[in-house]
């Protein structure tokens, strides 16, 4: 079973690679203290329209280059602003 994650594109600078990020609520067991745990993901568009602020839903995969190991499989909102016609 391949692993699954959300989260959310924060990059998409790069030619064929948009970068992930998934946060994640942790709390702290001695002091019970919440923070906050980032990981970023590398991972491949294919056909995708994406934009910076839209939430996705990526699967691993074999390794597609250096730092890439993600597909995105699924757009669960995108924040693409609906055109205005005056």
């Amino acid at each position: 079973m391949k692993k699954r994650v959300s989260g959310q594109v924060v990059s998409t600078k790069m030619a064929k690679t948009v970068v992930v990020v998934n946060k994640v609520l942790k709390q702290e067991k001695l002091y019970r203290k919440f923070y906050h745990r980032l990981t970023r993901y590398y991972a491949d568009p294919k056909d995708f329209d994406l934009k910076v602020g839209d939430s996705v839903l990526i699967e691993e995969t074999r390794p597609l280059s250096k730092l890439k190991r993600w597909r995105v499989i699924k757009i669960l909102t995108s924040l693409a602003s609906p055109e205005k016609n005056d």
